[in-house]
């Protein structure tokens, strides 16, 4: 080519090169935002002073990043703790608790899910000199307390709607904060970060992340003070990752390309000087994957006998299939794991378990049971929130060998095994069905290892050939956990929060102080307008359909508009079926089976048609079903079809049996729906018809009917607060 025109760099290749130069330009711009969060983070920033943190607090000593914790408190400022699952990031908080009390002060703990609420209301309330209270949506017992435990969400609420509840707090603390890049509910730790009263302080507390330093840059700027982030990678028990597959048993990292070469070429030395065509088409199979048996899990058996046989028991076994965890513990259901004396205690544990929680004596003899004296059991979201509490006393108490759960487990819930055991390395992500993350790997693998008893914590992986070829392993075992992406997407309630408090020639100030705009700045003031452009865009789009429906005018909220902003989540479908009558005159069963398909949706990918008798208030049905396809088209000449989840008639059957008194086992039958997915959807409901009930007139007949609708549904199981109160 002459000179006149200069050759342009060739594209790499093949699509490995693409991707390494895609993840070459990747790596150069999160390192670019490291090194300038990082210059925002400690400009100015004083001299880490540890002279006022104890070596010593409430009989523990303290580890070196306790202290440094500790004492950035004792300066005044905000704190994010980044340490590995089980360092003691709870220690911390509790110090935060103590200090605030003392003052005279009140203290708000969040978690992500209730089911860890609920835990920590547990620990807390045993400790001396807390006065602590709960209030999750399903539970409210003693929102006066001064340390009051409660999810995002309703901390998020309190900011917009009650912020008179916060005005003598002196610490939020954010229990698993990294939880902010969750797809779904991300956006609520966000907003409740950028808009809680400036007095508050935070102490975050977060497993291992890669931008800690970027997360509390942003921190700083939107709250104008002191941020100290404190980093610790050590962990208390160290870990050993092991893999497993049925050829070549137990191995280690280093031995990878040894088995690889192993057991991907083994077509090839069992046709040797046979049919050499059939070896080649077997060899090709096995490198492309085309094979049922490349992307089989290798039979766990094995491996439980050696962890059996060798004493590395107790084990977690994370499948990330609620059928694939009861179908592992059923094909274990013939171990016999424990003693003569663990069976004795186990019987003793149930015999108190029976009585505490006022169970029939026939749950004793149930399958969960049977399984447990087996030293077996598994637990998951599907299962009665009763099942799960039960299981996990049992495993706390030390009983339970061998436990199949999903990762949910992991999620902040204190109990450590000796081993860990992955059945598989593939998890739906909320998008895709691919590889775990490398934070999600080590949040759940950090529970192998317990203190003070094992030196070391085990986690084991089964491999599949087609992992052996594929599975990311040196990345999950030696990379860097993931950053935290910001997930910012008001929701309709907030939105019509912040066109009241600010107008909506302000609205873009919540964009402005986002940790989506911080982390695009921190890329470059190209890569910033373009995400600019894009959120005010979605932002117009928004306020458009509001407008459209009635809900804002000019700068003013309507009547629709004030209603709507009182409920959190299913916002505009509730608005609509109230402000168009829908909801008039109906009996308390009508508006629990309303509100329940509102929020009920069917798990399976393409969920079968339902058959609903006619007799369940079919007028009424297809009245709600074309008032939300109305509304749903609506929201789709706005590009917003996605944020209107339609109706779903689904638990209407086993709904009605409920109402009319059926136990819990007597709706199985009349649904495909688990147990536990029946139970967390009528809690739901229970939680929405109240927050109708709060944002109505007391004079309106409809107020009252809300009242008998959730008296009909809040009952044994359903009832959370029984339950909690119980145990």
């Amino acid at each position: 080519m002459s000179a006149d025109h200069p050759q342009l760099p060739e594209e790499p290749a093949t699509p490995r090169e693409r991707r390494q130069k895609r993840e070459e330009r990747r790596a150069g711009r999160k390192a670019e935002r490291a090194k300038k969060a990082h210059e925002l983070l400690h400009k100015d920033q004083p001299a880490e002073d540890l002279s006022r943190a104890p070596e010593v607090w409430r009989g523990y000593r303290l580890s070196s990043f306790q202290r440094r914790a500790i004492a950035a408190i004792e300066r005044g400022g905000d704190v994010l703790v980044s340490a590995p699952t089980g360092a003691g990031k709870t220690l911390v908080a509790e110090y935060a608790m103590h200090a605030a009390i003392e003052r005279g002060k009140r203290v708000v703990y969040t978690s992500p899910i209730k089911a860890l609420s609920n835990q920590k209301y547990r620990d807390f309330r045993d400790v001396p000199g807390l006065d602590v209270g709960l209030m999750t949506g399903d539970v409210t017992i003693r929102p006066e307390a001064q340390v009051r435990i409660m999810t995002t969400e309703i901390l998020r609420n309190a900011i917009f709607e009650n912020p008179k509840l916060l005005h003598d707090v002196e610490y939020v603390i954010f229990d698993e904060v990294h939880y902010m890049d969750d797809f779904e509910r991300g956006s609520v730790w966000e907003e409740s970060l950028i808009f809680a009263p400036q007095s508050i302080r935070f102490v975050c507390l977060s497993a291992t992340i890669s931008n800690a330093e970027e997360l509390g840059a942003w921190l700083r700027e939107i709250r104008s003070r002191e941020v100290s982030v404190i980093l610790s990678s050590r962990r208390p028990v160290p870990l050993t990752h092991l893999h497993y597959t049925e050829r070549s048993g137990i191995f280690e990292l280093h031995e990878i390309d040894r088995v690889r070469k192993h057991e991907l070429e083994r077509a090839g030395r069992i046709g040797r000087g046979k049919d050499r065509h059939r070896v080649r088409q077997d060899r090709r199979h096995t490198r492309r994957g085309t094979g049922r048996e490349l992307t089989e899990v290798p039979d766990p058996a094995p491996l439980f006998d050696h962890l059996e046989r060798e004493g590395l028991l107790p084990a977690l076994v994370f499948a990330f299939s609620r059928k694939d965890c009861e179908r592992l513990a059923l094909a274990n259901a013939g171990r016999d794991l424990l003693s003569r004396e663990d069976k004795r205690r186990l019987d003793a544990l149930v015999d108190e378990l029976v009585r505490v929680f006022q169970l029939t004596h026939a749950m004793a003899e149930s399958p969960l049971f049977q399984l447990a004296r087996r030293g077996v059991a598994y637990h998951h979201a599907g299962m009665l929130p009763i099942h799960k509490e039960l299981v996990e006393r049992m495993f706390t108490s030390g009983l339970i060998r061998l436990l199949f759960t999903t990762e949910t487990f992991a999620l902040g819930i204190n109990m450590p095994a000796r081993a860990v055991v992955f059945y598989s390395l593939r998890k739906f992500d909320g998008v895709s069905f691919d590889y775990m993350s490398t934070r999600d790997y080590m949040q759940m693998a950090g529970r192998a290892g317990r203190q003070g008893l094992d030196d070391t914590g085990l986690v084991f992986t089964l491999l599949a050939p087609k992992d052996l070829a594929e599975a990311p392993l040196k990345r999950l075992i030696d990379g860097r956990p993931e950053p935290v992406e910001s997930r910012f997407r008001l929701a309709y309630s907030s939105i019509l929060h912040l066109v009241e408090r600010l107008g909506r020639a302000r609205m873009g100030e919540a964009w402005e102080k986002s940790f989506n705009r911080f982390q695009h700045r921190l890329v470059g003031r190209k890569q910033e307008e373009q995400n600019r452009r894009q959120q005010e865009r979605v932002l117009e789009s928004h306020l458009a359909l509001l407008e459209e429906l009635g809900y804002v005018r000019g700068e003013e909220l309507t009547p629709r508009g004030r209603f709507a902003k009182l409920i959190n989540g299913y916002e505009l479908q509730v608005t609509e079926l109230l402000f168009r009558g829908v909801l008039e005159n109906l009996s308390p069963p009508a508006l629990a089976v309303v509100f329940t398909a509102i929020l009920y949706e069917d798990r399976k990918k393409q969920p079968a048609e339902v058959f609903v008798p006619a007799k369940y208030f079919s007028a009424l049905r297809g009245s709600v079903t074309r008032e939300i396809r109305a509304l749903r088209s609506k929201a789709g000449e706005h590009l917003l079809m996605e944020t209107i989840k339609p109706v779903d008639w689904g638990l209407t059957v086993p709904l009605m049996a409920w109402i009319e008194g059926a136990d819990i086992t007597a709706l199985e039958e009349r649904s495909d729906a688990t147990p536990g997915d029946m139970v967390r959807t009528f809690r739901m409901s229970i939680q929405l018809m109240r927050q109708v009930r709060r944002a109505i007139s007391k004079d309106w007949d409809l107020h009252e009917k809300l009242d008998e609708a959730v008296q009909l549904l809040n009952r044994d199981e359903v009832d959370a607060r029984r339950q909690l109160e119980l145990g």
